[in-house]
């Protein structure tokens, strides 16, 4: 029995995480993508952003793969404060002075 291979066509049209995992055929902790799902997809669509899209579909989707596991292996052994993937953690309030900023004379 011939199996088909996933295509970029397929893969455009996923919409949510578990469907990615689903996609590529990779193992996960139901837990983990419920709590971290936005961080995991943000980080995913980082990495995917920065592969070579003049590969063929074949290496694009296996670097894909690859994107995603790493993308969720960050968040089985860290957590969203400490990746700080969005704005809101990246941004410094205007009104507040760290203690790091006071010198000391």
């Amino acid at each position: 029995m011939m199996t088909l291979r996933p295509t970029l066509a397929q893969f455009n049209q996923i919409k949510d995480a578990e469907a990615y995992f689903e996609f590529f055929g990779l193992t996960y902790d139901p837990h983990i993508v419920n709590v971290n799902r936005l961080h995991i997809l943000r980080k995913f669509s980082q990495l995917v952003s920065a592969e070579d899209s003049s590969q063929d579909d074949d290496q694009l989707l296996k670097a894909y793969r690859q994107a995603l596991q790493t993308a969720y292996n960050l968040f089985v052994t860290s957590n969203s404060v400490e990746q700080k993937l969005f704005k809101v953690f990246q941004d410094r309030p205007k009104n507040i002075v760290m203690l790091s900023d006071i010198g000391m004379e």
